[in-house]
């Protein structure tokens, strides 16, 4: 188990590997929202991903475990149902999605259940995750049709994949704002300003560390790249523009008329 989650690193990227799963799980079904997810284990692992997958509003989100009590204040958080584990050859045919995690000696999903409820559904296929180790679910059912079975590898691949995708997208947002903060401060290039330009520049300068170190941590997180990169562009926008805007919003009619003509010399606007 040690040399598993060693190689996986399933230990310091357990946010990642449940951002991995949704990924996944949205290779398989057009939306996860018109999914019924289940579940299986009741510990961290299991927790960060109900977290993940709840954020895209699953149609349905059941817990089952060994101990329903154990499992009910998990449940409760995601306003999500309860099962025994002894209730699961009846009810696994009913999900879409099924994530495992339990430390149990031996499988929990069996080749002949999983066969019985894949002919329930009429072939609809099921997305199985299975986080634990030993396994969970038993080795025959990756040859199943209309199974879908990722292991903690499979989940460690795509982590990978994406923090590749994530520096890529680091260093293009960091050129972004990098022209950004070039194109805005440009006009005073030349000046004998000395320390307004200095001011002007370690103040577009903090922000866009600021927005940097944010995005990082979101990329960390598995958030979307081309979302995060929106949202920071959005942020970065904002504060470059919250100072001229203000001043135009709050200056008094005398002074109005000639804000706004600043504002439209510096900024090059034109009116229609």
């Amino acid at each position: 188990a040690k040399e598993v989650r060693t190689s996986t690193e399933i230990g310091a990227n357990s946010v990642s590997m449940a951002a991995a799963a949704v990924r996944l799980a949205e290779r398989i079904f057009p939306s996860v929202k018109e999914q019924a997810c289940l579940f299986i284990g009741a510990g961290e692992m299991i927790e960060l991903c109900m977290t993940h997958f709840a954020a895209q509003h699953p149609r349905r989100m059941t817990v089952a475990n060994r101990t329903t009590e154990r499992a009910r204040p998990l449940a409760e958080r995601f306003n999500a149902g309860v099962i025994p584990l002894t209730a699961l050859p009846d009810e696994v045919a009913a999900y879409d999605i099924i994530i495992t995690s339990t430390a149990s000696p031996l499988p929990i999903l069996g080749k002949g259940m999983l066969e019985r409820a894949i002919k329930q559904r009429r072939h609809r296929p099921i997305f199985i995750v299975d986080l634990a180790v030993p396994r969970d679910v038993e080795a025959e059912v990756a040859n199943m049709d209309d199974i879908f079975l990722y292991s903690v590898d499979d989940l460690g691949e795509v982590v990978r994949e994406g923090m590749d995708i994530r520096v890529a997208q680091v260093a293009q947002a960091e050129a972004i704002i990098e022209t950004c903060v070039e194109s805005f401060v440009h006009w005073m290039e030349g000046r004998e300003l000395v320390p307004v330009i200095r001011a002007l520049r370690d103040s577009a300068d903090r922000h866009r560390r600021h927005e940097i170190e944010k995005a990082e941590k979101a990329l960390a997180r598995g958030d979307d790249p081309r979302a995060v990169l929106d949202a920071m562009s959005h942020a970065l926008a904002n504060k470059l523009l919250h100072a001229p805007t203000h001043a135009l919003n709050h200056a008094s009619s005398a002074e109005r008329d000639q804000f706004a003509r600043l504002i439209k010399q510096l900024y090059g606007l034109h009116q229609e």
